[in-house]
This record gives C-alpha cells, sequence and structure tokens, in this order.
C-alpha cells in the first residue's frame, strides 16, 4: 500500500454531497494531489453521531451516490471508510426484528442480553435487570453514568436490557384522544383532556411511570401500557461478538466496503467489543488482539488493510502493541508535538517520536487536525504535564474548547479547534506544520478545513447547542468559498506539498527515513534507490527548504 497523501471529510463537507467532492477533486488545482481519500461515515446510511451509528452500509442518497463512489475509483483514488465493530443503531433491521419479534427474533442474540450476560454473576433488581457483584464490575470501563443498559419492551410486554455502551434515548409518541378510546373506556372529551395532561408531562420530561393524571388517575395503569408499547429509541446498541450471525454481518459489512473502494479500513470503538464477566470491557487481553486477528483473516480475504482507533497514552505503548502484531496504527501524537516544537522552537521531542517511528518500523496514518479534534490524552508520557497544560491554555486563548474525558475535569482528553486556529491563524506556521507532515514517517491524512486555512467556527457550536464543540472544526465549505480558498497563497503551496509528496518516487513505506539536527535545524531525508528529497526545517525561524 503507498503512503501517498489522503484527504479527510464528511461527504457533504466540500459542497454539500460526494458529488460535489468529485468536482472539487477534477478541478485543474486538486488532480494528482490525492492518492486516497478517507470519507466519514455519514456516506453510511446512519442515524446519529455524524454517521457513527450505522443502521446499514449501504450508501446514504442525501450524501452521495455509487456513481460518485465509481467516479473517485476512476480516478485512481483509493478509500479509507470506517466499520463500527461494537454497535449498531437500534434502528438496523436486526435490532427492529427484536423489538417486532421479540423470543421469536432470530437476532435476539446478536445484540448482548444483559442478564443472559450476567447470569450467575449478580442478583435481579425490581427493575428487571441484574446488578452485577462488585468484583466483577470494579474494572470496568464505563462511558457513562450507571449501567450500560438500554430497556427494550418486548411484543408481550416484558422489558428485556440489553447492552448500550454509548448513546441511548426513549421516545414516547403523543396521544391523541383516539388512541385512548381505543384502548379504554374514555368519552371523548374526557379522553382529550387525559392526552394534553400526559403530554404536557411528556414534553417536561416526567418518567412515564410516575405521570400525575389527577381526576384521571384510574387510567394510569392504562396509560402507562399505551405510552410503553408505542415507545421508539434512538442509540448505538452492542454487537454479540460470540453469535455466529454477527460474524456474517463483519464479513459482508468488509466485503461491502472492499466494493466501495476501500483499501483501508478504520476500525472505529473496536476496544470495547469484547467482554466478559471481570473484565475491563475494553482492550480485553487476549480478547481484543483475538478479535482482530479473527477480523484481520476476513479483511484480507477482501484485500483490505485494518486501522485499528484507539486512544491511549504514550506511557501505555498501547500505538507500540498495535504496530507489534502487524497492524497499522494511527500516530495520534504529531499533531500536539508539532504544535509544542511549533510554538517553543525545538524540535527535540518531536524528532525523537520521528526516529522511534523509524527504528522500530511502525507504520501509521498521521495527521494534523481530524473531525475529532487535537489529541491531547495521548501525549501523556511524552510531553511533561505542564508543558501539555501550557498548550492546553495557549489552544483555549486562540478560542478552543478543552473536551475532558467523559465529563471528568483534569482528565484532558482533546482540544477542539481548528489546526489552522490553534496556530493562531498564522499562514507561515501552517506551512511549516503541513510541509514537516508531509516528511514525517507514516501516510500523511489531510483534513479538508486544514487545507482550506479553516477558522475556529463559535457560530456553529453555539447552533448545535450542549456537547456541540466538535462543530467547531466541521464547517461545510459550499463549492463557491472552496472556488475563492483555492486562490490563497497558503492553500496553494499546501497543494503544492501535497503534490510533491505523492509524485517524488523517493517517498514509500520501502522508503530509507534518516532525520539529522543541526542547531535549529532539522534536515528528513527520503531515499530510495538514486532517488532522494530532503526538508531542511529551521523551528528557530519557522522557514523550510526542499532539496531535491
Amino acid at each position: 500500500m503507498s503512503n501517498g497523501p489522503m484527504l479527510n471529510a464528511y461527504p457533504d463537507s466540500m459542497g454539500g454531497t460526494l458529488d460535489d467532492i468529485v468536482k472539487v477533486l477534477n478541478k485543474d488545482d486538486l488532480k494528482d494531489v490525492f492518492e486516497s481519500f478517507y470519507i466519514l461515515p455519514s456516506i453510511f446510511n446512519t442515524d446519529l453521531d455524524r454517521g457513527f451509528s450505522v443502521i446499514d452500509y449501504g450508501i446514504n442518497e442525501e450524501l452521495g451516490s455509487r456513481e460518485a463512489v465509481e467516479a473517485i475509483k476512476n480516478m485512481d483514488i483509493d478509500l479509507k471508510l470506517d466499520f463500527i465493530l461494537n454497535h449498531a443503531s437500534v434502528l438496523s433491521k436486526e435490532f427492529q426484528d427484536i423489538i417486532k419479534n421479540g423470543d421469536e427474533s432470530k437476532y435476539k442474540d446478536f445484540f448482548i442480553d444483559w442478564n443472559k450476560f450476567w447470569e450467575g454473576c449478580g442478583q435481579m433488581t425490581e427493575a428487571g435487570y441484574i446488578q452485577p457483584d462488585e468484583k466483577y464490575i470494579k474494572d470496568m470501563f464505563f462511558r457513562k453514568p450507571g449501567l450500560p443498559i438500554l430497556m427494550v419492551r418486548f411484543p408481550d410486554g416484558r422489558n428485556v436490557p440489553y447492552w448500550n455502551t454509548f448513546y441511548q434515548e426513549v421516545r414516547y409518541k403523543k396521544l391523541e384522544a383516539e388512541d385512548l378510546m381505543e384502548k379504554m373506556d374514555i368519552q371523548y372529551v374526557a379522553a382529550t383532556r387525559l392526552a394534553e395532561c400526559v403530554n404536557a408531562q411528556i414534553d417536561e420530561g416526567k418518567a412515564v411511570a410516575e405521570l400525575e393524571l389527577g381526576k384521571y388517575e384510574k387510567y394510569h395503569d392504562a396509560v402507562v401500557d399505551l405510552l410503553e408499547s408505542n415507545r421508539r429509541y434512538l442509540g448505538q446498541m452492542d454487537l454479540n461478538i460470540k453469535s455466529p450471525l454477527v460474524w456474517e454481518f463483519y464479513e459482508n459489512t468488509l466485503k461491502t466496503l472492499a466494493g466501495y473502494g476501500a483499501k483501508i479500513v478504520r476500525l472505529d470503538a473496536f476496544a470495547y467489543a469484547p467482554k466478559e464477566p471481570g473484565e475491563k470491557n475494553f482492550l480485553n487481553d487476549p480478547g481484543t488482539w483475538d478479535l482482530l486477528q479473527k477480523v484481520r483473516e476476513l479483511a484480507d480475504k477482501n484485500g483490505v488493510t485494518l486501522l485499528p482507533e484507539i486512544h491511549a497514552s504514550y506511557g501505555e505503548k498501547i500505538y507500540e502493541l498495535v504496530a507489534g502484531k502487524g497492524y497499522m496504527t494511527y500516530d495520534f501524537f504529531l499533531p500536539g508535538l508539532l504544535i509544542h516544537a511549533i510554538e517553543n522552537h525545538d524540535s527535540s521531542l518531536l524528532v525523537n517520536w520521528a526516529k522511534e517511528l523509524v527504528e522500530k518500523d511502525i507504520r501509521v496514518v498521521n495527521m494534523l487536525g481530524c473531525h475529532d479534534g487535537i489529541p491531547l490524552l495521548d501525549l501523556k508520557g511524552l510531553l511533561p504535564e505542564d508543558e501539555i497544560q501550557k498548550m492546553i491554555d495557549t489552544l483555549v486563548a486562540r478560542g478552543g474548547f478543552v473536551k475532558d474525558l467523559h465529563g471528568a475535569k483534569n482528565m484532558y482528553y482533546q482540544v477542539n479547534a481548528t489546526y489552522y486556529s490553534a496556530l493562531g491563524e498564522d499562514d507561515k506556521k501552517m506551512l511549516f506544520a503541513r510541509a514537516i507532515q508531509m516528511f514525517m514517517p507514516g501516510k500523511p491524512q489531510v483534513w479538508y478545513l486544514d487545507l482550506f486555512a479553516g477558522k475556529n467556527d463559535h457560530e456553529a457550536v453555539a447552533r448545535a447547542g450542549a456537547g456541540g464543540h466538535k462543530e467547531i472544526n466541521r464547517t461545510n465549505l459550499s463549492l463557491e468559498q472552496i472556488e475563492s480558498d483555492l486562490q490563497k497563497d497558503v492553500v496553494k503551496k499546501q497543494i503544492e506539498l501535497l503534490r510533491l509528496r505523492k509524485s517524488h518516487p523517493a517517498f514509500g513505506f520501502d522508503s530509507k527515513l534518516s532525520i539529522d539536527t543541526n542547531g535549529s535545524v532539522t534536515s528528513f531525508t527520503w531515499t530510495k534507490g538514486a532517488d532522494s528529497i530532503t526538508l531542511k526545517a529551521d523551528f528557530a525561524s519557522l522557514e523550510y527548504e526542499i532539496v531535491k
């Protein structure tokens, strides 16, 4: 696989649809610039989380077309696509079949029945789910408060708990007088008033079981049953990797992605998938590696390379463990290290990291910005704590937002900002950073908004409301904006660097990279056969020179 530049965008990031992105990539300015394209998962049929809650892996017809996918393949641009191993949407055909057919569903064990999983490991509660004994869950890693359960209403009226690591929402349909009259002996006017009473309390967020119906209290149980029997769900339900049907689903999905032209498949949330009582349910050993090996065998059959995605501190050496098992991994260290090097005019830590990648032959996909923000958790053990905090303070002062780990204070996870704004919206720094990225080990991934020198979008954050911090770096650009931005010097020079990285024969995973420092100047030299190319980067002046 080649290590040429890879574009990274949502299907609606550049013009509004994937078909628009095809038009952009066909412009003379961008022809022969990208070798790969990482399309984020809203290209699939999804409902939540900007694509990471997959209903099925068909093309989202509102954002793209099969013709656009084929056009990208015909441009000799291969794809990187997401495969979410741990979960699927409640709107998936498999989960909807459970809701419809209950115990008669062939997919009943496609997802994780909480009570079956914990049988013999805890006590049944009045609410109908098993509370696991403390010894089994003390080391478990949960993404939200409480137990990761969604109570699912079966056709026979039972509530069955299913494992739900990530998002969930239960919705109730508004009642009409006619609904009540069909289910109970009640007159029309009374039914109208009762429906108004119930709907008002549901709108206020009151729990169904706690509805206060006043003089209509005698209808309480019937109303609750009516509401619960028609409830709707949103969320992402954990897959049961012990089910043969799940492995059939995995194989079919990889075949589908390969058919779209995927050469790299990014495995999202894979570390949550293997679960056993008493294990921490995150990066279990050996469960995680057994899972990856089985998925890898399916990937090999379909000619795709797996890219397991995981955030962990440098000190944990998870990146090295993943690479040692023969997988590509993400270089989540480069974004922060490069900002640190530029702001402190000191390349020493960056150089040490680059040399480690070379010496240990670790194959990575690297980046500056991305859809999720600038990683911080990963830097622990690589940068001193006070230096990480200094960086946070700088990026926040430049308009960024700090994302704490699952709501915990002082457990920093990432800063949400465009890379251009993180660098103080300084063209010189942006070009210097891009030049370094192009000469670092790995396959360079380029966030579309960084390419066009996008600035922090605080208006988008305000529109998104609570939890909308990531929208600061996800501005959708119109075709007119792109046309205008292509005239900017900082954009033109980035494109020149990308085109050089794609076209020069000295670059490659099988090439030799040597890194030397002389004073403030660090030189990166790539050599392959008789071809060589050198970047001389002065971290004092932030000037660079490329010698061919």
